[in-house]
């Protein structure tokens, strides 16, 4: 495909580049010929795809926390990246519930400081922010959400990420929007988003696989329950496709994209899974 040669030889970022989404994103963008650069305080999981994969072969690994705005501004500026997507968050609802202080400064101030990184750029970036298909209020919409549809989050992790959105909007309209703005920005949601190398807690995957290899029952939580599935590298694919088109269309700039699977996944329940 045409848009993959836009990545090149060219400097990309990728906060949270140790997770399951950034590990797999290194991979992507490595065999792609992107000069690669991740930021990320830790090895989330163990075991750990970023490791198994040996994905930071040939990378410049930053071990920088998200939430330490100088330093996190000062490595940006001096990459001066041709590309940035930003995966770095805790992720994970329960985690959110029982950490919410760690979980809104990640998730909001992180992005924040992403931001105002961003703010004294000189070059042409194309920066794609990632936040999660549980930013919308929660109305119980048996259609799906639409881009549209008002933020909102009963608990941390989803009003830290309704929250990250409402701050992203009012940076782009503050800062980045005049005609010689050389910075452009979308929004990507997603959610329920499966493949291996997933070892985080409290995962559907992962539980049953790490039950199953010491003889035990998984417990499955919620079985009626139905989620977007979706591949981890169907989502990065298109995480890939808005960057390339966001750069190359300032058309684009400023809007928030949905990513989610085809109607037989968007109706399975976990049970199904």
């Amino acid at each position: 495909m045409k848009y993959l040669k836009n990545f090149k030889n060219k400097k990309v970022v990728i906060t949270g580049h140790t997770g399951f989404k950034g590990s797999w994103m290194v991979c992507f963008l490595k065999s792609l010929g992107a000069k690669v650069y991740g930021i990320s305080d830790k090895v989330p999981t163990n075991p750990s795809h970023y490791k198994i994969s040996k994905a930071y072969i040939g990378i410049k690994d930053y071990r920088v926390d998200i939430r330490k705005r100088d330093k996190v501004v000062k490595i940006i500026n001096l990459i001066q990246p041709d590309f940035i997507f930003h995966l770095a968050a805790q992720s994970l609802v329960k985690t959110s519930i029982e950490k919410p202080t760690e979980t809104w400064e990640i998730n909001l101030i992180g992005t924040l400081n992403l931001l105002e990184s961003l703010r004294y750029l000189k070059n042409k970036c194309t920066a794609i922010i990632i936040t999660s298909d549980k930013c919308y209020r929660n109305d119980e919409k048996k259609l799906g959400y639409t881009e549209t549809d008002p933020m909102g989050g009963d608990e941390s992790y989803s009003a830290s990420k309704g929250s990250a959105e409402l701050l992203i909007n009012s940076y782009i309209k503050s800062y980045f929007k005049s005609k010689k703005n050389k910075v452009l920005i979308c929004t990507a949601r997603a959610g329920n988003v499966i493949g291996g190398g997933d070892w985080s807690k409290d995962r559907l995957i992962s539980d049953c696989l790490k039950s199953w290899s010491k003889n035990n029952p998984a417990t499955i939580r919620s079985p009626y329950s139905i989620r977007p599935w979706q591949h981890v590298l169907d989502v990065l694919n298109g995480y890939l496709i808005l960057a390339s088109r966001l750069r190359n269309d300032k058309k684009l700039h400023g809007n928030s994209f949905n990513f989610g699977p085809k109607k037989n996944f968007s109706e399975a329940t976990v049970l199904d899974i």
